[in-house]
């Protein structure tokens, strides 16, 4: 299994969270957002310029900054 940070999947890649970067100031809102341990997450699109992405965690389809999902840890 891989670990690596969510902004390093590419559009149509499939992964798990296996967890948030402690520091991470968004942390408790990604959390909200259901960035939880074990969440199924996905990489639909990433905008022309490459920022934002379009994620889909639990269903749900987001629009996050690379920034923000460098702190997401996953694994394939």
């Amino acid at each position: 299994m891989n670990e690596r940070t969510l902004d390093q999947l590419t559009p149509g890649e499939h992964a798990h969270v296996v967890g948030l970067d402690p520091a991470h100031p968004l942390r408790r809102r990604l959390l909200e957002l259901g960035f939880v341990r074990g969440a199924p997450v996905t990489v639909v699109r990433r905008a022309p310029l490459g920022d934002p992405f379009e994620v889909r965690v639990n269903g749900t389809d987001l629009a996050l900054r690379a920034a923000d999902l460098h702190g997401i840890r996953v694994r394939q």
